[in-house]
């Protein structure tokens, strides 16, 4: 009878005890403990995470991407990249790509090995005047995507309420991605092509709080770009192998200028607003000039807010650094929040911030530090920025427009001195000139400053009338060498495309200016940093039928590197705007 009874006794304590231990497992489950799901992990069938199609689980399991600060990348390591082509065909502004057994490859154009191969071909590249120009590019992809949902209610119509002390701009959801990963420490152009290519597919922005006839006329003009029409051979206004997809940068081109309306905000003091003559000449002049152009613009611009498809605002990060930097204090934190404060006044004011959460408003800025002081306050904006860094700064592909930086010698007339030497009066291999800033010149000089006939590398060249003696170098050299300074960014880019020099690139992780829209590849060399001392072997490396072709295609893309007195079509000022234009265009949510 005592040994019953004990057992009953026992037997219940283990009831007790599994009870107890069921209890703990229910309550680390229902607090959300960081260290997984602890009661799946018991049984064997796991769950499946609901966010992700079965697609989507596949792909992220052979592509393991990560997150940085709302830059998506494609694990790249695990694609293979088929080598430099040719294209076949005749069909104008058709995309193909290569199939994975390379059969429409054909023996490409001699170029060096450090050159970064296209991954696909398209039919774009095929010249309608010469044989020559046989090219390859990378065309975007454009595809479904994950709908971030921007929730957050606004208190009137027009112009939203704002309590005492509390801020008027609506903290909105980060804009989510599909899948991400770290950037490495150096994004070859090929990864950046993937990254663009990934962005459209899977990255948007915010969801509007309510639905607008100009996010319809976006979706329609999305709709008739993805559709355009084959370009016709005898348009001579565009020249295919400049672009990645010519049929669709003409008919986002032709929608831009029948439809574009862009409301250009009045708040904000002189002179760090609204006063562009401030920076009209000089290495920042972008901003300057296109500020000037947009505020004078009868076209595009509109007063009415509710037929705005963008919102520009309307600074100068030059002058904001002029007017504001305390010399030698090393901090930036009261430029920071000056255009925080901008940003405060325009949401209290207007619906318009709120409803997108910034997406549709836009800025344009080439001072280095407009990267970093624009980051917080205005990263959901499209940001036009001369620093266009996508490893470090943030720069985000398929949102942010890389801004051309142009150094304007004279407001009066920025055509001076356009143009150079034909190729065959261009006795010098390559040319560079400049101050030791930053990291990469040093090296450029240490290999071949004073080393080699064929190699003009200097320091800063004597002042000299007009500026004559580097003029007169970039019109006689072939190439053009682009190296970095602080930052990726250099004005000699547009420089040597101005004076029709193949510019050669110096710069890892470098965006060139509306790469969403040009086939870099088609008129310029990237080398990278690590291959300085191999420079001169690269660049002989490339024919001279090769840099015939390429030559003849800087001449061709000028157009869309220069400032006129009056703005003209396909000139700086409309690719600037264009890029804004399609960026805007392609990150446009579905209306539900």
């Amino acid at each position: 009878m005592g040994s019953e009874v004990q057992y009953i006794l026992e037997s219940k304590r283990l009831v007790w005890l599994v009870a107890v231990v069921f209890a703990v497992i229910i309550m680390f489950q229902y607090f959300e403990f960081p260290y997984g799901d602890v009661a799946s992990s018991m049984f064997t069938v796991g769950r499946v995470h609901p966010s992700l199609s079965h697609a989507n689980q596949t792909k992220a399991s052979a592509e393991s991407p990560k997150s940085s600060d709302n830059i998506t990348m494609f694990d790249v390591s695990n694609h293979t990249k088929p080598v430099d082509t040719l294209s076949k065909g005749n069909n104008i502004g058709v995309e193909n790509h290569i199939p994975s057994n390379g059969s429409t490859a054909s023996p490409p154009l001699s170029s060096p090995a450090s050159l970064t191969a296209p991954t696909t071909v398209d039919n774009t590249a095929v010249s309608p005047t010469t044989a020559l120009d046989n090219d390859t590019s990378k065309p975007e992809v454009n595809g479904p995507s994950s709908d971030p949902v921007f929730n957050k209610p606004v208190t009137s119509e027009n112009r939203p309420a704002v309590l005492a002390g509390e801020s008027p701009v609506k903290k909105v959801p980060r804009v989510k991605t599909v899948h991400e990963r770290q950037i490495g420490d150096i994004v070859t152009l090929s990864d950046m092509h993937d990254i663009l290519r990934h962005n459209r597919a899977s990255v948007r922005s915010m969801k509007p709080l309510r639905s607008s006839m100009v996010d319809q006329q976006l979706l329609d003009a999305k709709l008739q770009i993805e559709n355009a029409p084959i370009l016709n051979r005898n348009d001579r206004a565009l020249y295919p192998p400049l672009y990645r997809n010519v049929s669709k940068f003409k008919r986002s081109y032709e929608l831009m200028e029948n439809i574009l309306k862009v409301y250009v905000y009045k708040e904000g003091e002189k002179p760090i607003f609204h006063q562009p003559q401030a920076v009209l000449s000089g290495i920042y002049a972008s901003e300057g000039w296109f500020m000037k152009h947009m505020k004078e613009n009868k076209h595009f611009v509109t007063k009415n807010l509710q037929e705005a498809h963008l919102f520009y605002l309307p600074f100068s990060s030059r002058t904001l650094e002029e007017k504001l930097y305390v010399t030698g204090s090393g901090s930036r934190d009261n430029l920071v929040q000056h255009l925080k404060d901008y940003i405060q006044l325009i949401a209290g004011r207007y619906d318009s911030w709120n409803r997108t959460g910034g997406s549709d408003h836009f800025l344009v800025a080439c001072h280095d530090w407009a990267t970093d002081e624009t980051r917080k306050s205005m990263n959901s904006c499209i940001r036009a920025l001369c620093n266009s860094d996508v490893g470090k700064e943030h720069f985000e592909l398929g949102k942010d427009v890389s801004l051309a930086e142009t150094y304007v010698r004279s407001p009066q007339n920025p055509l001076r001195e356009l143009g150079g030497k034909p190729p065959s009066q261009r006795s010098t291999l390559a040319f560079f000139a400049g101050q030791m800033h930053g990291d990469v010149r040093p090296i450029l000089l240490q290999h071949w400053e004073n080393k080699d006939p064929d190699m003009k590398i200097f320091r800063k060249l004597p002042k000299s009338k007009g500026n004559k003696n580097y003029i007169n170098y970039m019109k006689t050299s072939k190439y053009c060498i682009c190296a970095k300074g602080y930052e990726v960014n250099s004005p000699r880019v547009v420089e040597a495309i101005f004076h029709e020099c193949v510019p050669v690139i110096i710069s890892d992780n470098f965006v060139p200016p509306f790469f969403e829209i040009l086939n870099w590849e088609s008129f310029a060399v990237f080398v990278q940093e690590k291959d300085i001392p191999n420079l001169k072997n690269i660049l002989l490396a490339i024919s001279n039928r090769r840099y015939m072709v390429m030559q003849h295609r800087v001449k061709k893309v000028q157009q869309h590197f220069l400032w006129h007195n009056k703005p003209v079509k396909y000139d700086i000022f409309h690719m600037i705007l264009h890029s804004i234009w399609y960026n805007r265009v392609f990150r446009v949510d579905p209306i539900s």
